[in-house]
C-alpha cells in the first residue's frame, strides 16, 4: 500500500530537487555508501516520479543479479564436477564435489562471537565439499579468517581465505570436510584484518 501511494501522490513534473538517473542507479543497485543514500531518503519518499524510476532500476537490477548469481553458480559446479570426474579413476570411493551456498547478502554484520538471534540458521549438507560463501553487501574484499565451532566449542573448520568481489557482492571459496560430521548447529566466524568479527549461526544436515 505504501509503495503504490507513492507512485502517485507526490507528483513532481519539474523533477525539482531530483537527483538524476545516475544517482537512482548506484542506490537501487548498491553501490553507493549508506552515508551518502540517507541524503536522498527523504527525497525518494516525497517525489512520485524519483519513486517511480528507482523502483523501476531496482527490480531491473534484481533480475540481473539473480541471472548472474545462477550462471556463477552454474560454472562452480561445473569446474567442482570436472575435478572430481578427473580424479575418479585415483579414488577408491566417489568423491565429494557437492558446494554449498551461503548467502549472507541480505544479513545483518553482528560484530564479535555472538550472532544475530534474530536471524535463522543457514542449512549446509554435511557432504558439501565446497563453499561459496556470499557476504553481505557492502562487505569488503581482501583476506578472512574463516572458522567453524560446533557447539561444544569444538573447532570443526579453521582455514585463510580471499574474498573478491563479483558484481558488487563479496564471495569466499573454500574447501571442506564435514561428512563425517554429526547433524546439528556450528557458529560460522568470519574475521577481516585480525578484527573485524562477525558470526553465524550453521545448521549442518
Amino acid at each position: 500500500m505504501l509503495g503504490r501511494g507513492l507512485r502517485k501522490e507526490f507528483p513532481n513534473p519539474k523533477r525539482i530537487g531530483c537527483p538524476g538517473a545516475e544517482v537512482l542507479k548506484k542506490i537501487a543497485s548498491r553501490k553507493m555508501p549508506l552515508s551518502e543514500v540517507e541524503v536522498w531518503l527523504d527525497h525518494l519518499g516525497s517525489c512520485s516520479p524519483c519513486y517511480n524510476d528507482f523502483s523501476q532500476f531496482q527490480s531491473g537490477y534484481g533480475r540481473r543479479q539473480m541471472r548472474r548469481l545462477l550462471a556463477l553458480a552454474a560454472s562452480i559446479l561445473i569446474l567442482a564436477g570436472l575435478a572430481g570426474w578427473a580424479l575418479v579413476p585415483k579414488q577408491k570411493k566417489p568423491l565429494a564435489t557437492e558446494t554449498a551456498m551461503l548467502d549472507l547478502r541480505n544479513r545483518s554484520i553482528p560484530r564479535g562471537t555472538k550472532p544475530n538471534p534474530a536471524e535463522p540458521p543457514l542449512g549446509v549438507n554435511r557432504a558439501a565439499a565446497h563453499w561459496s560463501i556470499l557476504l553481505p553487501f557492502g562487505s569488503n574484499d581482501g583476506p578472512y579468517d574463516i572458522r567453524l565451532l560446533a557447539g561444544s566449542g569444538e573447532l570443526l573448520v579453521s582455514t585463510k581465505a580471499n574474498a573478491k568481489l563479483i558484481d558488487g557482492v563479496a564471495v569466499i571459496h573454500i574447501s571442506v570436510d564435514l561428512s563425517s560430521r554429526s547433524p546439528g548447529q556450528c557458529v560460522l566466524r568470519l574475521t577481516r584484518n585480525g578484527s573485524q568479527e562477525s558470526s553465524y549461526v550453521v545448521e549442518l544436515r
